[in-house]
């Protein structure tokens, strides 16, 4: 009977051990994933929207700069025309102060036959009429007859008409060329006035086209940064597709954690063995996570730890729970050994381990904490909501 008894009790203590052994863990872990599950699609949401933004932001820039790149194609057209037609207007302005400079000459030279031709005309007729009376008797004792004085006579009266003939020519032929000249000047100051107005064209044009050009340029830069922040919202759209796949991954296990946790048991603080170090690695974890939260924030840091030592789901020491991985922010950042090697820890801390070591908790058996995020209920301490 009591071999029986001792082996009865041996299969009682063997049940026992494999029903605490079974992970278990709190509702509220699920709901703190479908808070952050619920949270990365609100922000997959945000970053699409985002990201069909900057693609029409960037359509319309590329249409725009199209646009412009056509304007651009014009004005340049039309400041080659305009340009040709400087051109072209310079080389009738040179040709015509060619024909002016012509013309001046020609019309000294009318001058200057004038002048010759009025000169010999005026000795003539000085010498005509201070030998007046001379040529008389000349042309009475001379000739042969008096059909031959007449000859002689009507050849004077020809000589004379001649030269009026020719002053007259030179004269109408000095008038024309200076009027011509003066033609020509007007029409060089009408060439000069429009190069002028052709110049300011040209300016403004180009002026047009140095604008147009720095437009693209703009644009151009624009575009470059719309794409690059195009391909970093798609970066990011990625990264929290791949995101929501883990969290839903995590929400899947957790709601299976979350029944067998309904079937799990807990231990008893007066179970667990503490060993030597473990209120200071407790007390300066509390430091790092809870060091300017209000006394009963600290309190329920140790507790959450205690917890986990008790639950199933977690190592079952202090060293354990505290160093496992990706659970504590201060370890995986280094502050939990900065704040070991200076022992920061205070004195409120250091009674917060205490208490928590001995079991008391001011958050139940919440086994997480983390700063609030919308969707996450628990009880919130100072800035920590526990869950």
């Amino acid at each position: 009977m009591k071999g029986a008894g001792r082996r009865f009790v041996a299969v009682l203590m063997s049940a026992t051990l494999l029903w605490c052994a079974i992970p278990i863990t709190v509702h509220a872990d699920v709901k703190d994933t479908e808070a952050k599950l619920n949270q990365a699609k609100e922000e997959k949401e945000k970053t699409e929207a985002a990201l069909s933004d900057t693609k029409e932001e960037l359509t319309g820039l590329q249409e725009t700069t199209e646009g412009l790149k056509g304007e651009l194609s014009n004005l340049n057209a039309n400041l080659t025309e305009v340009s040709n037609n400087l051109a072209d207007l310079e080389g009738q302005i040179v040709d015509k102060e060619a024909e002016i400079e012509q013309t001046g000459k020609e019309l000294a030279e009318a001058k200057a036959t004038e002048e010759a031709q009025y000169e010999a005309m005026k000795k003539r007729v000085q010498f005509m009429y201070e030998r007046r009376d001379y040529v008389l008797l000349e042309m009475l004792f001379g000739s042969a007859n008096f059909s031959e004085m007449l000859n002689r006579h009507d050849y004077i009266e020809q000589l004379s008409s001649y030269d009026r003939e020719q002053l007259v020519a030179y004269r109408e032929t000095k008038e024309a060329i200076a009027a011509h000249e003066a033609r020509l000047i007007e029409e060089k100051e009408e060439l000069d006035d429009l190069k002028v107005k052709v110049e300011a064209e040209q300016s403004r044009v180009a002026g047009l086209v140095s604008q147009t050009s720095g437009k693209i340029s703009s644009y151009q830069n624009q575009i470059s940064e719309t794409e690059a922040e195009m391909l970093a919202y798609e970066k990011q759209l990625e990264e929290q597709k791949n995101n929501i796949a883990q969290l839903q991954k995590q929400l899947e296990e957790e709601r299976r954690l979350s029944e067998l946790a309904k079937k799990g048991a807990w231990r008893d603080i007066s179970q667990v063995a503490f060993a030597e170090g473990d209120r200071y690695l407790l007390a300066n974890l509390i430091y790092c996570e809870a060091g300017n939260q209000p006394y009963d924030g600290q309190v329920a840091v140790g507790a959450v730890v205690m917890n986990r030592v008790m639950s199933g789901v977690f190592p079952d020491t202090v060293v354990g729970v505290i160093y496992q991985k990706r659970q504590f922010s201060p370890v995986a950042s280094g502050r939990l050994a900065l704040a070991l090697a200076e022992n920061r820890a205070t004195p409120a801390c250091y009674r917060a381990a205490d208490e928590a070591m001995a079991g008391k908790t001011t958050v139940g058996n919440c086994l997480f904490f983390r700063t609030p995020i919308e969707g996450l209920t628990g009880t919130q301490i100072g800035g920590h909501i526990f869950y």
